[in-house]
């Protein structure tokens, strides 16, 4: 069962952090913005609607991972998951709440963008085929 969990966890990291990748630079591909915008509805989602429930930021991927990660005896060392990431994978000594903030941000642009991009991309079709 601890094999498992091992994959899940790592599955987890992979799948998270390409989401997120995702999240900011799925836009500016023209083939994916449709896809981009869908993700960063989810992820809003979650954040905001969700996060009325279980507070500000909620993530159900990362209460997933969590649960995972706690199956496995590992005890976060962060509440945010871009925090742990972040001082996980890299060298950084950084504040969650700095992270929570650059998080949020970077999340809003990404989101304006995709909005933006989606929305000029349509108008464009509308003038090309009236």
């Amino acid at each position: 069962m601890r094999i498992i969990l091992e994959v899940v966890d790592i599955f987890f990291f992979v799948f998270h952090v390409s989401l997120i990748l995702f999240n900011l630079f799925g836009w500016t591909s023209k083939r994916l913005r449709g896809w981009n915008l869908v993700t960063l509805s989810i992820t809003a989602f979650s954040w905001f609607i969700l996060g009325f429930f279980y507070g500000f930021g909620y993530c159900f991927l990362t209460d997933w991972h969590w649960q995972v990660r706690d199956e496995l005896g590992y005890v976060p060392a962060s509440d945010s998951y871009i925090h742990f990431l972040l001082t996980t994978l890299l060298p950084l000594s950084i504040s969650e709440q700095i992270v929570d903030w650059l998080t949020l941000i970077l999340f809003v642009l990404a989101f304006l963008m995709s909005i933006i991009t989606n929305l000029r991309e349509k108008n464009h079709k509308a003038d090309i085929h009236p």
